[in-house]
């Protein structure tokens, strides 16, 4: 490669997360809430500026590496790239780990907002990093809301500071989302503690070499369990018992078996973990493991939604530095370099059309995560249990649409940057097809993506009969019926109107005949689910226009003018999808359900 060239350029888009916060979603009022009084808008900047600093840094440089290098097994030993440990070190030292967990425990008390912000850029420059402390920071509030007094005191203040870090252990060889099936089990001791034997595969970050000690949380069965999901219950079981000052201590009867070898991500470790008779201790009541793993699992779903935006940022201005520079044939319309004997690439309308789906999604989906991660703050710091209850209802909503459509979009973003760079974004010394390879495992961890369209479309829809909706029909009814006559946005409103009466009538047809048949509202998931998201980004794109146009005599025009034709972009080019998925949804389920399995073989039928 030539030495100019850096594999994926990177800037944090700093402006953009501040309009994304404080313009479009009033998060420069966070200090106003209850526990967050320290984070003003000037201390929050402070942190993301920093943040950025560390992430071009520190973490950019190791991105090729460690994808090159990846990580090593002997043995039973897990050896990151070379660099991480020392990355990690100073992530700890500038206590990076402990950005949102209450200062009670040991962290800084920032909201989950400014950690999300945070975590894109983290991402954003090297993906496989960013999940060692993201697993940690997932186990660190399930511990938090579920673990006795006594597992707190032991544990928290080693995981805030990063010295110990955590995982999450659920898939077996043989089930992954249908947990009821596991067959690790948790045999009493007479301490109060249990032994733990069996076998979690794909288990990420589950062996490696940053950390002192690693915290699993385990699910098993204790002995005369329900059947299925009723009978699971939750355990934390670390790889080296704790000694009675808190200290490391003797090796626990947790094993690395091997690492998996994988399509991307090399950097971090996807272990295999054997458990003979491990010592580990019950988190949360006996038989309800699921429900105290499900904040874990919560966190990683909005975590691996932001993985999905932080690698279409990537994409994004990887894409736009290659089209700028290479030169390629002359503009359609004439040429516009006359001085050079090609005009750079990014004339070209098919080049652009590659360009906006990048800045659109990019943009909107920053806006979208931060939208639903202020109400996450408020849901926990609301000044009034309605409103908490409220925002609660929000993200409980709009979880899987994040990680769903987040990551699809992930997928596009990283096919689109191959495309702009043509043979060059194919060839792995660019470094861009990484992005592509990094990003699929998003779609598939933390429950599928069709897995989150079911979770839409079967638990959320009729969720409190249908209170989880109200908390996103209602704002977005509230805005349309105040700028409706609005003439500065009659490019827009009409249409967002549109958008959501489809959403609505998709909404009722899959509630109706999921109830008569719920393979029918297995069939329309995924397609409703992304109706969903585009009905969503088309609310805040025209949010974000009312904004703009505001501000387009100030100092920053060209800002808001970007805005204004991203938005244009969208609704013209983007959002004309919702009428062909809403077709799809009403389609019903018979073309995929009525073909026998033997016709899928056409060699046999």
């Amino acid at each position: 490669m030539p030495e100019h060239q850096n594999p994926v350029p990177y800037a944090a888009p700093l402006r953009d997360m501040k309009f994304a916060l404080r313009e479009l979603n009033e998060g420069g009022s966070l200090h106003e809430l209850p526990g967050y009084e320290d984070a003003t808008p000037d201390l929050i900047d402070a942190v993301l500026e920093e943040a950025a600093r560390f992430c071009v840094n520190e973490l950019l440089p190791l991105n090729r590496d460690g994808d090159e290098i990846g990580c090593s097994w002997d043995n039973g030993v897990v050896r990151t790239p070379p660099g991480f440990r020392q990355a990690y070190d100073k992530f700890c030292e500038s206590g990076w780990p402990g950005i949102s967990v209450p200062t009670d425990h040991g962290g800084q008390g920032l909201p989950h907002t400014v950690d999300m912000l945070v975590y894109e850029m983290i991402v954003s420059t090297n993906m496989a990093f960013g999940m060692y402390p993201g697993l940690t920071a997932g186990a660190i509030h399930a511990v938090m809301a579920h673990a006795d007094a006594a597992l707190k005191a032991t544990y928290l203040p080693k995981m805030v500071a990063g010295t110990w870090s955590g995982t999450m252990c659920l898939t077996e060889p043989h089930c992954g989302t249908d947990l009821g099936l596991l067959k690790t089990r948790a045999a009493p001791l007479a301490d109060g503690s249990y032994a733990l034997s069996g076998q979690k595969i794909f288990i990420s970050a589950g062996e490696h070499d940053l950390t002192e000690n690693i915290v699993h949380l385990v699910l098993a069965k204790i002995p005369g369990a329900p059947e299925g999901g009723r009978g699971i219950s939750l355990f934390l079981v670390p790889k080296f018992l704790p000694t009675a000052d808190g200290e490391v201590g003797q090796r626990n009867g947790v094993n690395c078996a091997r690492i998996e070898q994988k399509m991307g991500l090399h950097a971090n470790a996807t272990a295999v973990l054997e458990f003979d008779q491990a010592q580990g201790w019950r988190v949360g009541a006996e038989n309800r493991g699921l429900e105290a793993m499900f904040v874990m699992m919560n966190a990683a779903r909005l975590g691996v939604g932001i993985q999905g935006l932080g690698i279409g940022e990537t994409a994004l201005q990887a894409s736009v530095a290659y089209a700028q520079d290479r030169l390629q044939m002359r503009a359609l319309s004439g040429a516009k370099a006359p001085d050079k004997p090609a005009d750079p690439i990014i004339v070209h309308p098919d080049v652009r059309r590659m360009l906006m789906r990048l800045k659109a999604n990019a943009e909107g989906n920053r806006a979208l995560s931060t939208w639903i991660y202020l109400a996450l703050d408020k849901s926990f710091h609301g000044k009034t249990a309605q409103e908490r209850r409220a925002n609660d209802d929000l993200v409980q909503l709009m979880t899987p649409i994040l990680k769903a459509y987040f990551t699809d979009q992930a997928m596009t973003a990283a096919s689109d940057c191959i495309q702009v760079l043509g043979g060059h974004g194919y060839i792995r010394e660019w470094g861009r097809e990484q992005l592509m390879r990094d990003a699929k495992v998003a779609q598939i961890y933390e429950g599928t993506n069709g897995i989150q369209a079911l979770d839409l479309v079967g638990r959320k829809l009729s969720a409190h009969f249908g209170r989880y909706l109200r908390a996103f029909f209602h704002p977005v009814a509230a805005f349309l019926e105040a700028e409706m006559s609005n003439p500065a946005l009659k490019e827009f409103i009409p249409e967002l109107a549109k958008t959501f009466a489809m959403l609505q009538e998709t909404t009722q047809f899959i509630s109706l005949s999921g109830l008569r048949d719920p393979e029918e509202a297995g069939a329309a998931s995924s397609d409703y689910l992304r109706l969903f998201a585009l009905t969503a980004l088309a609310y805040l794109w025209a949010k974000t226009v009312k904004i703009a146009q505001a501000q387009l005599e100030g100092e920053e025009q060209k800002f808001y003018q970007g805005k204004i034709m991203t938005a244009q972009f969208f609704y013209r080019r983007m959002l004309p999808e919702a009428a062909a998925l809403r077709k799809m949804v009403l389609a019903g389920k018979k073309t995929l359900m009525q073909m026998p399995e033997e016709l899928f073989d056409l060699e046999a039928a």
